[in-house]
């Protein structure tokens, strides 16, 4: 017996058993199945999410002032709100305010998106025939998503009214807020090339199970941890809940610590003054990118000389370490952060150590 390698766009090499004197049709058959399902796996990946989205920052609609003053905010993510901040009598005039400061914001730095009211409410298509409108619209989040028909459904809006040049533009956001979305987290990450974050609605998800909110947050623990794990799994941001003691700066803390633990990305904001915790706690630590600075050139340089695994400070390093120091890195990078020549490069070059 001997084996080959097997090379897809998706995969890094599949060994395969063969027979000395040639492949035979079982082996080959076997070949085809490993290439077609690695292409099918390639077509449900969305594409790496690029967009820092440390504070996902809401502003009511049919609010005039704020809506003014959001051109002076720094948040990573502007949601302009026309679902539950909005009175049903002035969802009208919202959308034309939100348009309005859509178009006038072509030089802000945050990204500039819109709460739509939920898929199946009625109100739906007349906030994307409007918003869509927008050549600046950077993105849409969806409320109460139950399933991949919700996500399926706004994209092919985007596709039917969004200028041409700004349709590749616009990213998709999905709020969980009830138990059926929660089950069907899978199906919804995966529904649509679109979708760049899942993002936790803790208000409406207790109320549909029914849990007691308590001041621990114990009892959104599984859900929070689905949200994180599936959105890992699918190349998507996780967004965490928001904290409704908004004048709390500890209870703030608290939260983006606890939420930072878990996994999550960013933070769901809903007061100006709860958006410089908020990016600043979502931020890795520097002693953290520091570390990882020296993780990843370190592995660089044992690369080159075919080791994979190897100590730092007498700590074994591999290949999930070095994942773990990479993302670090991405995610300080994205976050303005200056990243650290690690001490070993420094050494080498100033000929005071190895360079290992």
């Amino acid at each position: 017996m001997f084996s080959f390698t097997l090379r897809t766009p998706t995969t890094t090499g599949i060994i395969i058993p063969c027979l000395r004197h040639g492949l035979t049709k079982k082996f080959s058959r076997l070949a085809r199945n490993y290439a077609s399902d690695a292409q099918k796996i390639e077509t449900i990946i969305p594409p790496p999410v690029t967009r820092t989205r440390r504070a996902l920052f809401y502003v009511p609609g049919s609010e005039e002032r704020k809506i003014k003053s959001s051109l002076n905010i720094s948040a990573d993510s502007i949601v302009y709100d026309l679902e539950d901040s909005v009175a049903f009598n002035r969802k009208g005039i919202a959308r034309e305010m939100v348009f309005n400061i859509l178009e006038a914001a072509v030089e802000s730095k945050s990204e500039r998106t819109v709460r739509i009211n939920a898929v199946g409410s009625g109100l739906e298509l007349d906030d994307l025939n409007v918003v869509l409108q927008s050549k600046h619209l950077e993105g849409i989040v969806i409320p109460k998503v139950r399933s991949a028909k919700d996500i399926q459904f706004v994209s092919r809006m985007i596709d039917s009214v969004a200028p041409d040049e700004n349709r590749s533009k616009i990213r998709l956001i999905a709020s969980i807020e009830s138990a059926l979305g929660i089950m069907n987290l899978k199906e919804i990450a995966t529904s649509d090339p679109r979708l760049d974050a899942l993002v936790f609605a803790a208000e409406d998800y207790c109320a549909d199970v029914g849990l007691i909110r308590t001041p621990s947050r114990k009892e959104m623990l599984l859900a929070r941890q689905t949200i994180v794990t599936t959105a890992s799994a699918y190349g998507l941001q996780s967004i965490d809940i928001v904290c409704v003691d908004f004048r709390n700066d500890d209870v703030l803390i608290e939260e983006c610590k606890e939420g930072r633990e878990m996994g999550f990305l960013g933070k769901q904001a809903i007061h100006p003054r709860q958006i410089d915790i908020i990016q600043k706690m979502f931020l890795p630590d520097e002693q953290d990118v520091e570390r990882a600075s020296r993780i990843v050139y370190g592995y660089e340089q044992h690369a080159k000389k075919g080791i994979g695994a190897f100590d730092l400070d007498g700590k074994m390093i591999d290949l999930p370490v070095v994942k773990w120091a990479e993302r670090i890195i991405s995610r300080a990078s994205s976050g303005g952060m200056t990243i650290p020549v690690p001490k070993e490069k420094k050494d080498k070059k100033d000929g005071n150590g190895n360079g290992t």
